[in-house]
This record gives C-alpha cells, structure tokens and sequence, in this order.
C-alpha cells in the first residue's frame, strides 16, 4: 500500500479497460501491485503521465475483463487510488441506451445515478463508525465540466447531461425490464459506475463519468437485441474516443480547483463519536482524516 505522504499528489485516476492506457502521448509507463484494509484492487495500478501531468490506471474488470461486475472490489480499487494520490477520477464505462437519442456510438456525460443494485458492498462505513454523505449532486460539476469541453472541443457527438441506471447484473435485462427501465425516464443503463461514484464520494475524490453508448439494450422493437460480442464491437470503435477526451482534458483540469468541495463530503458526514470507534477502524480508514 502507498505510504501516507503519498496521498494527495494531484494525480488524475482512470477507471476503465486495460486499453486505456495504450494512448499516443502517454510516457513513463509502471506498474505497482498494491494492497488495502479492504483486499486487493482489481488489478495492479498503472502510472503515466501526459503533459507532464501524472495519470493512475486501474482497469475494473482486471486485463483480461475477468471480474463480474458484483465481483469488482470497489472499495479497493477507490481506495488504492486515494492512497496513491489521486484527487480527481475520469471513468470510462460501457452503457445501454434507453433514449432513442441516445445512439449506439454517443458519449454521455453522467450527470444522475440510479442505484438499482442489491448485493454488492457500497461504503467505507460500518464496523462500528456511521457516515452519511450527501449523494444529491453524485458527480464532480467541475470535472464534469472539463469533460464536455474536451467533447466540444473534439467534436466528439455526446450528451451533455444523463442519468445512469445502474444494475446488478450479469444478466443482460429482460424485455419487460428493458421496457420499465426505459419507462422510467431514464437515459442509460449499466453495472458499475453508481458504485464507484458513491465510494469516490466517500473518499473525497472528484468524480465524473465518460459513457460510451453500445446498444438499445433490448427495449427497441426496430433494433437487434444487446449480446456481449455488439457491445465489444462498438467499445472497440469508440476506445480511441475516450483517450481522446481524457487526453485532451487533462490539459485544462486544475488541481488546486477546490470549488466543487468533493474534498468537504465528510465534512458533518460522520455520525459516530470517535471514542466510540474501534481502534482498528480508526486505523483502516486513517487516510480520510475522519476527524481532523
């Protein structure tokens, strides 16, 4: 695990596939095998850096896409990634459509979750400490912001804003769920990324999600419905989006920005007196500076 004088280095996490970090420019390339109080990351860290700006990799289903999306251990890969310095998180994720707007190709830059999971871990919390933070704004505004500038600015087509539905999965949805889900009034659809916001919430990092639309999911009677090999297919073509984007906003992101006050999301959060917290709760999550 990272020493503590690592942490808050102003480096720029990416959540996503192995490939990411195949990009033009990307120099200084390593890798570091890391542990946490809560297990082992999905995969080592990779280090870059672009502009002289440092970037972490962490692909979440593993190289190789070996990890279901309930088996990814969240918790690990947002903390190894704060320990390791990172402030701020670009996530780069697979989604279904539900809008007829919304083309298998086009980028969304999430705006709203939709945690519709059941079974997997979602906080730091427990083991004797209670935090409640606030999940009404549930990505980072300025980094979003940087985002859909670098979208602009490319001339990649996106959606400026869109609520992401997340659920359990593995199971592709059903049609009469497909339906409902499309009913709702929802924009996308994916396994993931409502974890990894409200841990990166948790852990005071900046967050915002890069969607890259695949499929229809299975609700469009004039569309063919979604199987894994559509979905790789489309991901591939819009790869070279993503790096695009993250390559071109690293350029414009300020580190010192603190107005978006995701480092303050524990700020009156925490419930628990701290002499009522056992020792070695205090200890596992010492890097958030619980009570200082």
């Amino acid at each position: 695990m990272p020493k503590k004088k690592d942490i808050n280095k102003n480096i720029l996490g990416i959540i996503g596939g192995s490939g990411l970090y195949r990009m033009e420019g990307l120099k200084k390339l390593r890798e570091v095998s890391v542990n946490t109080p809560f297990g082992k990351p999905s995969d080592s860290l990779v280090y870059g850096e672009i502009d002289g700006k440092e970037l972490i990799f962490i692909p979440r289903h593993a190289r190789g896409h070996k990890i279901l999306p309930q088996e990814v251990n969240y918790a690990a890969n947002i903390y190894a990634l704060k320990a390791a310095g990172v402030t701020k998180i670009i996530s780069v994720s697979a989604v279904g459509s539900l809008k007829t707007n919304i083309k298998p190709g086009d980028i969304v830059i999430v705006d709203q979750f939709f945690d519709f999971t059941k079974n997997r871990k979602n906080t730091f919390f427990g083991s004797g400490i209670v935090a409640h933070v606030s999940m009404a704004e549930p990505v980072c505004p300025y980094l979003r912001s940087i985002t859909v500038n670098s979208c602009k600015r490319l001339e990649i087509k996106y959606h400026a804003k869109g609520t992401y539905f997340c659920i359990e999965g593995p199971q592709f949805s059903s049609k009469a769920e497909s339906v409902f889900f499309k009913n709702s009034g929802l924009d996308i659809i994916g396994m993931t990324n409502a974890t990894e916001a409200k841990l990166a919430r948790e852990a005071g990092l900046c967050y915002t999600t890069i969607a890259m639309s695949t499929d229809y999911d299975c609700w469009h009677e004039e569309e063919d419905n979604v199987t894994a090999g559509m979905i790789l297919k489309i991901l591939n073509e819009n790869a070279e989006k993503a790096k695009n984007i993250i390559r071109d906003a690293i350029k414009y992101i300020d580190f010192s920005n603190k107005g978006c006050g995701c480092h303050l999301s524990l700020d009156k959060a925490i419930i628990t007196a701290k002499k009522d917290v056992p020792e070695e709760t205090l200890k596992k999550l010492s890097i958030f500076n619980l009570y200082n």
